[in-house]
């Protein structure tokens, strides 16, 4: 069980109960006394207010009114909405595209302003087209749900991203890249990325990337994408 589904475990549990125990929790995410002390602490930093009452009889007690779950979002989860409203804009039919913006505003309104910031940056990566009618999307498979995540810290850090990669012709091959941009084109998605071993810009459909990962301390400079003329970034679409 990773940090995050443990911590929303917990939160689960103490709304169940109205009163339970460090021991109780750790018994029920499988985890020790101690780690269960920092991810109530962890918590506590996002804005839970959970109580303790010491001695016999006491616990840990979570205010129902603490938080709103909208707080509790990441960046990627955020930026997950976003790129879901753009492309569905995309494609021309978003009925209720100004409540969903009033939505995603106040979801943007809950997050911490270092977390807006990243947000904005990955914004600035994202790009919508549209794709063209001959193209062959009788192969198209699920997204890697590892994906996004990867993206967000090899974004925001400028980090080497690698992956296993199937092409068209289901040839599995290894790939090391500099991540630029990401391209929506409904309903395909695109790694947009600087290959340094061919030297140039590769496109990389995101349905046939797998077991991506971050290479700390790798760095590369951003680069500026020459993308088609009827392509433009998502901050243009929304408005």
């Amino acid at each position: 069980m990773n940090i995050r589904t443990r911590h929303d475990a917990i939160v689960r549990s103490l709304r169940r109960s109205q009163t339970t125990t460090v021991d109780a929790l750790a018994r029920e995410v499988g985890a020790s006394r101690r780690t269960v002390l920092r991810d109530i602490a962890a918590l506590r930093e996002q804005g839970f207010l959970i109580h303790s009452e010491p001695g016999r009889g006491g616990g840990l007690q979570l205010d129902p009114q603490s938080i709103e779950a909208t707080a509790r979002l990441a960046v990627a989860e955020v930026f997950a909405l976003l790129i879901s409203v753009a492309a569905t804009r995309a494609v021309g039919y978003l009925p209720f595209s100004g409540l969903a913006d009033a939505g995603l505003a106040k979801i943007e309104k809950t997050l911490r302003p270092e977390k807006v910031r990243d947000l904005r940056r990955l914004l600035d990566c994202l790009h919508v087209g549209r794709l063209s009618p001959l193209q062959d999307m009788s192969d198209i498979g699920s997204i890697d749900s590892d994906l996004l995540p990867a993206f967000e810290n090899a974004f925001l850090a400028r980090l080497h991203l690698k992956f296993c990669y199937r092409d068209a012709k289901g040839r599995q091959s290894s790939r090391e890249v500099e991540p630029q941009a990401m391209l929506i084109l409904p309903p395909l998605w695109y790694l947009v990325a600087w290959d340094p071993l061919r030297e140039d810009f590769r496109h990389f459909r995101m349905d046939r990337i797998s077991k991506p990962a971050v290479i700390d301390g790798k760095q590369f400079r951003q680069r500026h994408v020459p993308f088609d003329e009827d392509v433009c970034p998502y901050r243009s679409l929304s408005q």
